[in-house]
């Protein structure tokens, strides 16, 4: 950990601050951990940069539903998995905190546009951990805009504590942004996002850590610039590589890349050629993650608003010990395989609210330092 010597109100130095922000990639034994929350939660806006990742179908419906509440169909099954995937981390001995619960129907502005808001389900997104620093993210969808202030709470007292805290520059999200009339591009055709390179935008669940080497995935809410901008604040201590994806709506890169060890990543064979990841990965052991069992439940498949990798959104608690969701038997059976301890738990219902495991949860503290694992 980082320590820091603080100061009293009166300019004398006191007792050094040791930060409780301290994770520098994603399988170190975890300490502490924040956890999402689905209080408040309202259906997203139906912007381009939001609907371009989903069926035309879907985006018509979106349109007629956006800002109002989540049904409580979807929020009940959901609240009851996540209350019990908070008392499992709990029980293994992992501190657990949580964002303040917000009515996100409330509507915001800029002086260039006016959105309501989606909900705190995934820290992942807004908010990216790097060592001793926290930085809030540049979000590309406006109904994220002020996502992080329900977190404020937490990151103030992470600051007094004496851990680092960013703040990406917050971007316009004016039309210059986003390309007019853009259509994902269909098999064979060449990549193409949504996103200009008017200003850096970027979700943290683009990228993942594997000590002084982050992984990234451009995306529909990452641009070039905004790796950019991350590369040149972390300076020549840090590298980010980019992962090629075939995806033709990329967005986060957690169901995509994901590093379990040092060494070691698990792959989504749909999404990722092999033979194209950087070559600072040649050494690692690639795991080539199974066929997602299937969803039954009609309502679920309809309302997800994540594709069927969302089996590949696993936790490591540490190095041999990792959370997957119960119903995905054929990755259970994988990472057993792979030498792992698998722990089942449940949180398939919180699909339509943004993700699993990894996007449900922000690392706060690993115990680890900083290390590199590549050639």
């Amino acid at each position: 950990m980082v320590t820091m010597q603080g100061t009293d109100t009166r300019g004398t130095a006191a007792t050094p601050l040791v930060s409780p922000v301290s994770s520098h990639n994603e399988w170190d034994p975890l300490e502490e951990v924040v956890v999402g929350r689905l209080d408040g939660a309202t259906i997203p806006s139906g912007h381009p940069v939001v609907t371009c990742n989903i069926p035309p179908w879907a985006a018509r419906l979106q349109a007629l539903a956006a800002g109002r509440a989540y049904p409580r169909r979807l929020i009940e099954p959901a609240q009851v998995e996540l209350d019990g995937f908070v008392a499992l981390l709990q029980s293994l001995g992992v501190t657990v905190t949580r964002p303040d619960p917000v009515d996100h129907r409330q509507r915001f502005a800029t002086p260039d546009w006016s959105s309501r808001g989606f909900c705190n389900s995934c820290p992942r997104d807004s908010l990216l951990v790097v060592g001793d620093e926290i930085i809030e993210t540049p979000m590309a969808w406006p109904c994220r805009y002020f996502e992080t202030h329900s977190y404020r709470r937490l990151l103030k007292d992470y600051f007094q504590r004496g851990a680092r805290w960013t703040a990406a520059p917050k971007p316009q999200l004016t039309d210059a942004l986003f390309e007019p009339d853009f259509s994902p591009p269909k098999p064979g055709e060449a990549m193409r996002y949504i996103l200009t390179e008017f200003e850096p935008v970027f979700d943290a669940a683009d990228f993942v850590r594997a000590g002084r080497d982050l992984f990234v995935t451009r995306s529909n809410v990452t641009n070039r610039m905004g790796i950019e901008w991350l590369r040149r604040h972390l300076g020549s201590g840090y590298r980010i590589h980019e992962i090629e994806s075939r995806c033709r709506t990329p967005m986060h890169i957690d169901t995509t890349f994901l590093p379990l060890g040092p060494g070691k990543a698990l792959v989504n064979p749909e999404y990722i050629d092999v033979n194209r990841l950087p070559d600072v990965l040649k050494s690692w052991d690639i795991l080539v993650a199974p066929e997602p069992d299937p969803i039954g439940e009609r309502l679920l498949k309809v309302t997800s608003m994540c594709g069927k990798w969302l089996s590949m959104n696993v936790l490591m608690i540490d190095e041999g010990r990792v959370l997957v969701e119960r119903h995905h038997t054929a990755m259970l059976r994988a990472v057993e395989r792979w030498g792992f301890e698998p722990i089942p738990c449940d949180l398939i219902h919180y699909a339509p609210f943004g993700g699993s495991f990894h996007c449900a949860t922000l690392d706060i503290r690993r115990r680890g330092t900083l290390e590199s694992y590549v050639d």
